[in-house]
């Protein structure tokens, strides 16, 4: 797919993967709207990369809706990428015995899959209405899980099922949107230097570093955004999920 002179909306475009996902996309020559709970970081990255800015929740319909059409105004939209989401540390039973609190576990399954979910389906409706490219495609849609998917660790029982629940929407979705030439894809990203991990002690970040098979580094999240844009011009690639994570695989904790 061509690039240039498209239009993308990126969820969680405000830092980290997100961030990074806007930028090489603009770099592209694509017109990108970032949206993003936090409309300030937002804007400061549209305004980087002369795109747009919409603050907004991924758990809001409305929101969403507002978002995919503002992304749509000038140009086609295309491209629709998920990385609004957040993790959550709570063990099916606690330390002191109680239960994993429910309401943990709603609230990262109502951010990490239903704001996927929201954006997801709201952006194809879109997508849809676009003119045919080459092979009939009119777009992409690249969707964010974790390796906790796979290899979830001690603690991560609601993180590790809500990016299951990403990692189990991408085929259905793909085979729902092949008809009006849709690709979806998801990344399974390994352990990546955004601000979640920066707030860790430097000596913790090093020996997470080790623990990757190689490179010994934490991801970047430019080689995030690198991934998504070969996705996108990939025409070939649909129904995936990529795990980006340097081959570690996590241990129980």
């Amino acid at each position: 797919m061509e690039l240039n002179g498209a239009a993308a909306i990126i969820t969680g475009g405000a830092s980290g993967l997100g961030a990074a996902t806007a930028r090489a996309l603009a770099a592209e020559g694509v017109h990108v709207t970032v949206f993003d709970r936090n409309e300030a970081g937002a804007k400061e990255v549209a305004d980087e990369i002369g795109g747009k800015a919409v603050g907004g929740d991924v758990t809001n319909r409305d929101d969403c809706e507002a978002a995919v059409n503002e992304a749509a105004e000038g140009a086609p939209l295309r491209i629709a990428v998920n990385c609004a989401g957040t993790g959550w540390v709570g063990r099916v039973i606690n330390r002191d015995g109680t239960p994993h609190d429910p309401g943990a576990f709603g609230f990262i399954q109502q951010l990490n899959v239903i704001g996927t979910f929201n954006v997801m389906t709201l952006a194809a409706a879109k997508i849809a209405t676009t003119e045919p490219l080459e092979f009939g495609e009119r777009g992409v849609i690249i969707n964010t899980a974790s390796v906790a998917a796979f290899d979830g660790q001690i603690g991560q029982l609601a993180y590790s099922a809500s990016k299951g629940a990403v990692v189990g929407m991408t085929l259905p979705a793909a085979r729902d949107l092949s008809v009006v030439g849709i690709r979806v894809n998801t990344i399974a990203p390994g352990l990546f230097d955004t601000p979640l991990l920066a707030m860790l002690p430097e000596e913790a970040r090093a020996a997470l570093a080790q623990s990757v098979l190689f490179p010994k580094a934490l991801g970047q999240p430019d080689q995030y955004g690198q991934l998504v844009v070969s996705i996108a011009t990939n025409a070939y690639l649909n129904g995936e999920v990529i795990r980006l994570d340097g081959g570690i695989r996590m241990p129980p904790k």
